[in-house]
C-alpha cells in the first residue's frame, strides 16, 4: 500500500469516527498480511482475536504484542467466528456445513449441523447474545449450491437449551449477523438483494417484526460490526457506516475486497477488518502498537 493510499483510508477512518465516535484521532495499521481470503475475527475476553483463513484451512491467533499464530488447523473451512457469554468459540464450518462450538480447553461441540434432518448449506457468519441465544446465517457461494439439501437460505436461532428454530427465509442469501448492544435487535445482511433486515428480539431470544433497514448498499454486503452506540459497520465496497435507525453516516473506502469487520480490544476501540490477504486494525485512540 503506497504512502498516499494509506494517507487517504487513515482520513477516511478518521472522519467516520470522528463523526460517530467524537474522536480527535485514528490511525490505521496492516496487523497482518500473507494470507489467502481472511474471514470472521472475534474478540476474546482473554485478550485475543480469532480470525479465519478458509482456503487453507486454517483459524488464526492474534494477541497484541505478539505475532500471529495457527490456533487450529484441519478446520473444515472457516467462515464466521464469534464468542459466547462463558467465552467459548463459535465457528461457522462450511465445508462441513455445521457450527461448532470449543470451549476454553480446547474440546469442539456440534451445536448446528441439521434443520429438520437436512444438512445445513454452509453456515456462514454467526453471533452469540448475553443471555445464551446465538444465531447464524446459512447461504450457500459457488460450490456450495451443488451440495444443497435445504432448499432454501436461512437464518437460524440456536437457543441456550440447544433447539434449532427458523427466523427467516429471504430470498436472497443472507450474510453477516450482529446483534445491537442491548441485544434487542437482531440485524442479518443479504448478499443478493444488497440491504440489511433487522429483527426485533424479545427477552427470550425469540425473533419477530422483520424489515428492511438498509437497502442499496453498494458492493456486496458481508459481515456486520455494531459499535457501542449502536452504529453499523457493514463490510461491503470499503465499510459502510450507518446509524441505529438505518441513515448512512459515512463510508471507509478502501481498495482491498472487504469481507467482515469487528470490533477488538480491551477497550474495544480498535476495529478489525478482514480482506483477502490482509487483517486490518484501526485504532481510535491513536496507538498503533501489534
Amino acid at each position: 500500500m503506497s504512502p498516499t493510499s494509506r494517507a487517504s483510508i487513515a482520513a477516511a477512518v478518521l472522519s467516520v469516527f470522528a463523526a460517530a465516535q467524537d474522536l480527535s484521532e485514528v490511525k490505521f495499521d496492516k496487523l497482518a498480511q500473507g494470507y489467502t481470503f481472511t474471514e470472521g475475527p472475534a474478540w476474546a475476553k482473554g485478550g485475543y482475536l480469532i480470525f479465519s483463513d478458509l482456503p487453507s484451512d486454517r483459524l488464526l491467533k492474534w494477541t497484541p504484542n505478539e505475532p500471529v499464530e495457527v490456533y487450529r488447523k484441519d478446520a473444515n473451512g472457516p467462515s464466521g467466528n464469534a464468542f459466547d457469554s462463558e467465552g467459548r468459540l463459535l465457528t461457522c464450518e462450511t465445508r462441513a456445513r455445521r457450527v461448532t462450538r470449543t470451549d476454553k480447553k480446547g474440546k469442539i461441540e456440534v451445536v448446528a449441523e441439521r434443520w429438520e434432518g437436512k444438512r445445513f448449506n454452509a453456515p456462514n457468519h454467526v453471533v452469540a447474545g448475553k443471555n445464551g441465544n446465538v444465531y447464524f446465517t446459512d447461504p450457500a457461494f459457488g460450490a456450495q449450491q451443488d451440495h444443497r439439501e435445504l432448499d432454501f437460505y436461512g437464518v437460524f436461532h440456536i437457543t441456550p437449551k440447544g433447539a434449532i428454530l427458523l427466523v427467516a427465509k429471504p430470498a436472497g442469501r443472507p450474510n453477516g449477523i450482529a446483534l445491537a448492544p442491548n441485544g434487542r435487535t437482531l440485524y442479518v445482511s443479504n448478499a443478493d438483494e444488497r440491504n440489511v433486515r433487522a429483527y426485533d428480539v424479545d427477552k427470550n431470544g425469540d425473533t419477530s417484526g422483520e424489515r428492511v433497514l438498509i437497502s442499496k448498499i453498494e458492493g456486496v454486503p458481508g459481515g456486520i460490526a455494531v459499535d457501542e452506540k449502536g452504529n453499523l459497520y457493514i463490510a461491503a465496497k470499503g465499510i459502510a457506516v450507518y446509524s441505529q435507525e438505518g441513515k448512512p453516516v459515512h463510508v471507509i473506502e478502501m481498495h482491498d475486497v472487504i469481507s467482515s469487520c469487528a470490533f477488538a480490544e480491551a477497550d474495544s476501540k480498535s476495529l478489525i477488518i478482514t480482506a483477502r490477504g490482509v487483517v486490518y486494525r484501526a485504532r481510535m485512540d491513536g496507538k498503533t502498537d501489534n
